[in-house]
């Protein structure tokens, strides 16, 4: 990926007016855009380009923006996380994605800022608290394994939100339920011991939502020495007791009197 990013970072440095560059190589319309490009972007444009990126009306060119004005967070805070804020619950699903890839950029810089900052986040609307999420869980921000032990806190307290919610028919709660998903995992496999006694918790709820979440996160390849502990924990499964065989009475030959009647010897003829 360096290589390619280095390529792209190159070209971007001559260009006088990038649009037509960025939009040419996005990989759009298709299954994946360009996100070697993005960060290439990131890399290399100026505040003020960024800012008008992520203004666009192009889903490509305004996730470029997004991603990068992680870049100039910590420069602008108030002003960067407001506009990432809005971002967070853009119709666009790419340029949500950005504002995560914002927020980790951050992180990478400051966790701490990123910490503090997300811990206001997760008590907002899902759409901005799946950005919370997903832009902490990212392995490499998550060393030291105290940064993944306040990470574990938030996503506790966003899952709580999710288990209390009402509507579940709406998007933004299909979305953030599909990033705690996996979020919970990653963060869990940088923390384990941490971790654990928010499972236990969890695996314990009764809500449908949740119970697939914590799932969906135990069944990860990464979680196996975690589940092997969830396991011994709870102890082996009970199995069911077979139901005792119920047999039927033969019935007894009745004659016309009512009484029982004696059956009658067979004779070898």
């Amino acid at each position: 990926m360096g290589g390619r990013v280095d390529g792209y970072r190159a070209e971007l440095r001559v260009l006088k007016r990038w649009e037509p560059y960025l939009k040419k190589h996005s990989g759009l319309p298709g299954p994946r855009a360009n996100l070697e490009l993005v960060q290439a972007v990131g890399d290399e444009a100026d505040s003020d380009r960024l800012w008008r990126l992520s203004a666009s009306a192009d889903e490509f060119l305004a996730l470029c923006g997004t991603a990068g004005l992680g870049k100039v967070a910590l420069m602008e805070p108030d002003t960067v996380m407001t506009w990432l804020r809005e971002l967070a619950s853009d119709r666009r699903w790419r340029v949500r994605e950005g504002v995560a890839i914002a927020l980790q950029r951050i992180g990478r810089e400051s966790m701490p800022h990123l910490l503090a900052e997300m811990q206001v986040w997760a008590g907002e609307a899902p759409y901005i608290q799946r950005a919370a999420a997903a832009g902490l869980c990212e392995p490499d921000l998550l060393r030291p394994s105290s940064n993944a032990v306040q990470v574990l806190a938030i996503l506790d307290r966003i899952t709580s939100s999710l288990a209390a919610a009402m509507d579940r028919r709406r998007e933004d709660f299909r979305v953030l339920r599909q990033a705690l998903g996996y979020c919970w995992s990653v963060a869990a496999a940088a923390a384990p011991e941490n971790a654990q006694p928010y499972f236990e918790k969890w695996l314990r709820s009764t809500d449908g939502d949740v119970a697939w979440v914590m799932r969906s996160n135990l069944s990860k390849a990464r979680m196996a020495g975690l589940r092997e502990k969830l396991s011994t924990a709870r102890g082996p499964r009970a199995k069911p007791r077979p139901a005792a065989k119920r047999t039927k009475a033969k019935p007894k030959p009745v004659t016309k009197a009512g009484g029982s009647a004696k059956p009658k010897a067979r004779t070898r003829k």
